[in-house]
C-alpha cells in the first residue's frame, strides 16, 4: 500500500472510529492499533490482501466493537453524565491536525446525534454507522460484526427506530435559524434576562453536563425551562469573569464558555421548532483539549 493511500485511509478510519466511539482520543488509538496490526503482518501476507482499504476498515471496526463493549462497563463507573467529545471547526482548533486526521463535520457528528448513538447496543451502532453513514453493503457489515446480513439489516433497522423515537415532533429549524436561536440565547444569558431565557427554551427542555468527576457539574440532568434558566443565571453570579463566545461545535452552532480567558465548557444544542430543547455542556477538561 503506497504512503498516499495509507494517508487517505487514515482519514477514513479516523472518521469511522470517531462516529463509532464519540471520542477523538479513542478514535486515534483505534487507528494506531489498526496500522500496528497491518504492519505486523509479514510482507508476503500484506501483498496477498487484494483490498487493503477494506482490510483496514474491517480491523478498525472490529476493534471499535470490542471497545464499545468495554465502554459500557466503564461508563457505568463514570461520575455523572457521559457526553461525546466535542469537536471545533478545524480553522478554530487550538491544536491544528494533519489533514489525514480531520473529522468531516456533517450531520452524523452532530453532538445530539452522537448522544442517540450512545443508546444503541455496540452491534447496532457499528452496523448502522457502517451501512447508513458509510454505505457499506450488509454482506460486508455482516463479515465485520460477525452476524448474518439479515441480522445486520435488523440491527440497522433497530438503530433507525431509536433515532426516530428520539426526535421531537416539531420540525428542526434551518442552520441559520439555529444560529439565530443560539445568538439570542447567548444575549439573554449575558443580559441575565431570565424571561428571555425561558422563552427561548422548550418548556420540557433538558440540560446535561459532563464534568467527568474532575470539575463541578450537575450529576443529573436538569429538566424544565425555568430550572435551566435559573441554573444559568446562578453560574454567571458565581463567575463574574465568565465570557461566552459563539463557536461551531461538531458542525452546528454552539457556545464556548471562558473563565478568565480559559475554555471551561463547550455547549451544543438540540432544537425543536423555534425553541432549544436540549443543552449539552461538556466540562470534562480531558475532552476539551482541542479547545484549549
Amino acid at each position: 500500500m503506497e504512503l498516499s493511500l495509507v494517508m487517505n485511509e487514515r482519514r477514513q478510519l479516523i472518521n469511522l472510529a470517531y462516529r463509532m466511539l464519540g471520542s477523538l482520543a479513542d478514535a486515534e488509538d483505534i487507528v494506531q492499533e489498526t496500522y500496528a496490526r497491518w504492519y505486523a503482518l509479514p510482507a508476503g501476507q500484506r501483498d496477498e490482501i487484494e483490498n487493503p482499504a477494506a482490510w483496514l476498515t474491517r480491523v478498525a471496526s472490529r476493534i471499535c466493537l470490542d471497545v464499545l463493549g468495554s465502554a459500557r462497563v466503564r461508563r457505568e463507573r463514570y461520575v455523572g453524565e457521559w457526553l461525546p467529545e466535542p469537536l471545533p471547526e478545524q480553522a478554530e482548533s487550538a491544536t491544528p491536525t494533519d489533514p489525514a486526521d480531520r473529522i468531516t463535520l456533517d450531520e452524523s457528528v452532530n453532538l445530539a446525534f452522537l448522544v442517540v448513538l450512545e443508546s444503541m447496543t455496540p452491534a447496532e451502532r457499528v452496523a448502522f454507522i457502517l451501512h447508513d453513514v458509510f454505505r457499506y453493503p450488509f454482506p460486508e457489515v455482516a463479515d465485520i460484526v460477525g452476524r448474518t446480513p439479515a441480522a445486520c439489516r435488523q440491527l440497522a433497522s433497530s438503530a433507525r427506530r431509536r433515532i426516530r423515537n428520539s426526535r421531537t415532533p416539531n420540525a428542526a429549524p434551518s442552520v441559520a435559524e439555529r444560529a439565530d436561536l443560539v445568538r439570542d440565547f447567548q444575549a439573554a444569558w449575558e443580559a441575565k434576562d431570565i424571561g428571555a431565557l425561558i422563552g427561548l427554551l422548550d418548556p420540557d427542555a433538558v440540560a446535561i453536563a459532563d464534568g467527568g468527576g474532575i470539575v463541578t457539574a450537575k450529576l443529573e440532568p436538569i429538566e424544565g425551562a425555568e430550572e435551566i434558566a435559573r441554573g444559568l443565571l446562578s453560574i454567571t453570579t458565581q463567575l463574574p469573569d465568565l465570557t461566552l463566545v459563539a463557536r461551531t461545535v461538531n458542525g452546528q452552532p454552539g457556545l464556548v464558555v471562558l473563565e478568565g480567558g480559559v475554555t471551561t465548557t463547550v455547549m451544543a444544542f438540540e432544537f425543536a421548532g423555534d425553541r432549544i430543547s436540549r443543552l449539552y455542556a461538556v466540562r470534562n477538561p480531558e475532552k476539551l483539549k482541542p479547545w484549549a
